[in-house]
């Protein structure tokens, strides 16, 4: 292969025209821009750099952002493998995992999934992954039923809540019916609103209002990680108590999030790229799974909605923003 180029987003980064450089395919289903993403490539490159690897020094990186679109993911999945990269790096979910399984069974993967792996159909084990698939799991999408029960707690006299999912996601019916159950136990009514672009952000927080829905869960989704900040203001402008999975959107003016860490993830994604470059077989490396999951409460957003944090729920935060 000659001529390698490296791309972040549109954006020529220039690695030339080195053969003996492996080359990572960066396969992700978030938009290519914003701070978010940054801060998710820089977590992988750190991990990547743990094990000796430098961009554009000894390894090259093929960048593929599907801007929320899951549909184009098999299309950049199947261009990376005709690129021939050496190792696919799927993140942004487990559609990206998906779309480059499908893509091929010659060129290790390795994945970040918020579900389960297994269930999800990547691996058939995780102590020994079978095929060219590894990765990190995370629980973001299991708790999905603790973030209804702790904005249950937070506001008792909302008992009309919704659920926000994208449903072009392979998350969504999960979401769905773990929180349909969850409600059901709570006693709460849920009603589950569907967003898959920007323009239909402004449609949900109207439908809230008409539903006179008191709460809102956000259900997890790369899109929405890409949109947090988007999505905390609009919870303030139409003061709706809410929950997500990543901090940024609780530092972002969301009343609570409750989850594990994106770059943890991703460095830990960067560490086995790196190891596998250095002759590691997917299936020798278990799938890590990482389940720190923080609670963040914003005190000032409380405050503005008019909301009283008990003592019990601000001492099992592992963060308060004031």
């Amino acid at each position: 292969m000659t001529g390698i180029r490296s791309w972040a987003g549109d954006q020529l980064v220039g690695v030339g025209g080195d053969d003996r450089k492996p080359v990572i395919g960066f396969l992700n289903s978030r938009p290519s821009s914003g701070s978010d993403s940054a801060s998710l490539v820089a977590a992988f490159r750190q991990g990547l750099g743990e094990t000796g690897y430098a961009e554009g020094q000894n390894v090259a990186i093929e960048y593929r952002w599907a801007d929320g679109q899951y549909d184009r993911l098999s299309v950049l999945a199947a261009d990376l493998v005709r690129r021939q990269v050496n190792v696919i790096a799927a993140g942004g979910g487990v559609a990206s995992a998906l779309a480059a399984k499908a893509a091929t069974s010659a060129i290790p993967i390795v994945f970040v999934a918020g579900v389960d792996p297994v269930v999800a159909g990547l691996v058939s084990s995780l102590s020994r992954p079978s095929e060219n698939l590894t990765g990190v799991s995370t629980l973001n999408v299991e708790v999905g039923q603790k973030r209804l029960e702790l904005l249950h707690e937070l506001a008792p006299a909302a008992t009309v809540v919704a659920l926000l999912v994208n449903p072009t996601s392979p998350n969504a019916e999960i979401l769905s019916a773990d929180l349909k159950s969850a409600a059901h136990t709570l006693g709460l009514r849920l009603h589950v609103l569907h967003a898959s672009a920007e323009r239909d952000f402004e449609r949900v927080f109207a439908t809230l209002s008409q539903l006179r829905a008191g709460a809102l869960v956000i259900g997890t989704d790369a899109f929405f990680n890409s949109r947090s900040d988007q999505l905390a203001a609009l919870t303030l402008r139409h003061a709706v108590p809410a929950i997500y999975q990543f901090r940024e959107f609780a530092a972002a003016g969301g009343l609570m999030s409750y989850g594990g860490s994106s770059p943890v993830s991703y460095r830990l994604v960067g560490v086995y790229t790196g190891q596998i470059l250095k002759g590691k077989k997917p299936a020798d490396l278990p799938v890590q799974q990482y389940t720190k999951i923080e609670l963040i409460i914003n005190l000032k957003t409380a405050k503005t909605l008019g909301i009283q944090i008990p003592q019990s729920l601000l001492a099992r935060a592992d963060e308060v923003i004031e």
